[in-house]
């Protein structure tokens, strides 16, 4: 939870959530800043286990059920895309990361939060060698995925970033967190 609070609140205007899940970033959004969120997801199953009512919230809400591949929006709709420990499951990044960038105004900005790649060569050597195991064991989720490379490969500048291992086990902690913004 600590690394979603020290990013869901940078969100701002026009909010678009890629994986929302559960809703697990819900109370960490600044309903002063936030005027609407937009959440997809493709499991309408995970979503119905959100505990939060979402009437009550502060700001415009919706759930959608969509894929990051294939956002049912307009170009340049939002201002803010937050996406959480997910970049790790999406099947497609490169196709994602092409959608987001269509849906966020032109200064808009990704809001990231991600474990992935570690520095520690040791770690790394775990994490390649564990991946494919824990892949089909969790749901898609990829160990080793360098999420600075991504997101620059794919048509952002991380505009601000930090990293660091989180407490567990080391070759799932290793952590990015910041924001980027449309090359």
């Amino acid at each position: 939870m600590y690394q979603r609070e020290k990013v869901v609140p940078l969100a701002k205007g026009h909010v678009l959530e890629i994986g929302i899940g559960s809703g697990l970033n819900l109370p960490f959004y600044n309903s002063v800043k936030v005027k609407q969120l937009t959440a997809i997801d493709p499991s309408e199953e995970i979503w119905s286990k959100n505990e939060i009512d979402v009437s009550k919230l502060e700001y415009g809400f919706k759930f959608i059920k969509a894929f990051a591949e294939d956002i049912p929006e307009n170009n340049n709709t939002f201002d803010s895309a937050v996406i959480t420990y997910t970049l790790c499951t999406i099947p497609d990044v490169q196709k994602a990361l092409t959608e987001i960038k269509r849906v966020l105004k032109p200064n808009g900005e990704i809001i990231f939060c991600e474990h992935g790649k570690a520095p520690d060569k040791t770690v790394e050597k775990w994490q390649n060698l564990v991946n494919p195991l824990w892949k089909r064991l969790g749901g898609g989720c990829n160990l080793n995925r360098n999420i600075p490379s991504i997101l620059e490969n794919n048509g952002f500048k991380i505009s601000q970033m930090e990293t660091m291992y989180i407490p567990g086990w080391k070759p799932a902690s290793f952590n990015y967190w910041g924001t980027a913004i449309p090359n």
